[in-house]
C-alpha cells in the first residue's frame, strides 16, 4: 500500500503513482496526459468553431473516424497532421514549446 500521508505537492504526488521522470511508467504516464490535452483542445477548437466531425474531417483532408479516434485520444497523431487538421480544418494557428 502506498504512503499518502506525506505527499505535499502534485509533483510528490504523480512521482509515487507513476515513478520519478525518466522511469517507464512516467514516461507512458506523461504521453498518455499529452495526449489527453492534444485530445481537449480538438474537441474543444472544434465546438467552438461549431463544425461537426465530419466537417472538420472534410475541411482537413482526412476522415471522421479518425477525427473521432483523436478527439478520444484512442489514436497517435503526426505532427504534420497535427498542423493541417488545426490550420486547415480549423482556421487556428499552432505554437509549439519545447522544455
Amino acid at each position: 500500500m502506498k504512503n499518502y500521508r506525506s505527499i505535499r505537492t502534485f509533483d510528490e504526488l504523480i512521482d509515487l503513482e507513476h515513478g520519478k521522470i525518466g522511469t517507464e511508467s512516467r514516461n507512458t504516464y506523461e504521453e498518455n496526459a499529452q495526449m489527453f490535452i492534444v485530445s481537449e483542445m480538438l474537441k474543444a477548437a472544434r465546438k467552438e468553431a461549431n463544425l461537426t466531425q465530419e466537417q472538420l474531417a472534410e475541411r482537413a483532408g482526412t476522415k471522421k473516424s479518425y477525427i473521432s479516434k483523436l478527439e478520444n485520444g484512442k489514436a497517435n497523431i503526426q505532427l504534420s497532421t497535427l498542423f493541417r487538421i488545426f490550420e486547415k480544418g480549423l482556421n487556428k494557428r499552432i505554437g509549439l514549446t519545447f522544455l
